[in-house]
């Protein structure tokens, strides 16, 4: 019964991804920390690789179609990679010093996500409306590295942030054609991801069983979330979404 519920937990999730567009990272850890009861740091690294596994196809059909910005997403990866390595660094030194106190770090680092993440989602379509084209310079290219230094970090203590927090920063630098944003963001956040759940695997913060269910349920709900995603209102959902979110977030803090 209890793989039944991963299987199925994957599949809401990646029904949610599907309709929404909202980043597994910050849908799934919630989830996994309240209501599987995983322990927080086998859930950022768990959560690390599923984001790695269920991007993988849709970053090779934007290689291909031509909607990714190789020069972006190396600018990003030469901070965000050491970033990875840093934040998974610190939680190693956390574990070493205060043992299964690492847990409540990482419980209150997530749940301050959880409330940035929702709020800069909720403004999105104004952020995107306030900016114009710009071509890169070599200014917002080495900005694009200090966006990918903070993000790696974050996503090495959390795994949240691959994808949501480096699109709103990167909205802020250099604004593309809607799907070479989104084909960008995606290539980037698979090498992000892919270095982050191998170091967090190297430390046996990786449950493959649980990501094995969870990636068995997605598949099948990412289809379903895209096919639902013109039958229903979704900026409504995504706001509600947001919403619980935000009191996730806010529960994780002052709980």
């Amino acid at each position: 019964m209890l793989i039944l519920a991963k299987i199925l937990i994957g599949f809401v999730v990646g029904t949610l991804i599907g309709m929404t567009g909202v980043g597994g990272g910050v849908l799934l850890l919630p989830i996994l920390i309240f209501i599987l009861r995983v322990p927080p740091i086998i859930a950022v690294g768990s959560d690390a690789l599923f984001n790695f596994v269920t991007k993988i196809g849709s970053s090779y059909v934007h290689l291909t179609k031509g909607t990714v910005r190789r020069r972006v997403v190396l600018c990003l990866a030469a901070g965000s990679i050491p970033g990875s390595v840093l934040g998974v660094g610190l939680l190693r030194q956390l574990r070493i010093l205060y043992g299964s106190g690492v847990n409540e770090f990482i419980t209150t680092a997530v749940g301050i996500l959880l409330i940035c993440v929702p709020t800069l989602l909720l403004f999105q379509n104004q952020i995107e409306e306030r900016v114009t084209h710009r071509p890169p310079t070599l200014k917002s290219l080495a900005g694009m590295s200090v966006i990918g230094l903070l993000a790696g970090f974050l996503v090495g203590m959390t795994s949240v942030g691959s994808g949501s927090i480096i699109m709103m920063l990167l909205l802020l630098l250099y604004s593309f054609p809607p799907k070479v944003m989104v084909g960008t963001d995606i290539v980037h956040a698979v090498l992000l991801t892919g270095v982050t759940s191998f170091l967090h695997f190297k430390l046996g913060n990786i449950d493959p069983y649980l990501v094995a269910s969870l990636v068995i349920g997605s598949i099948p709900g990412g289809l379903l979330g895209s096919h639902l995603s013109t039958r229903m209102p979704v900026p409504w959902l995504r706001r509600i979404l947001c919403a619980v979110l935000l009191c996730t977030g806010a529960r994780m803090l002052w709980a």
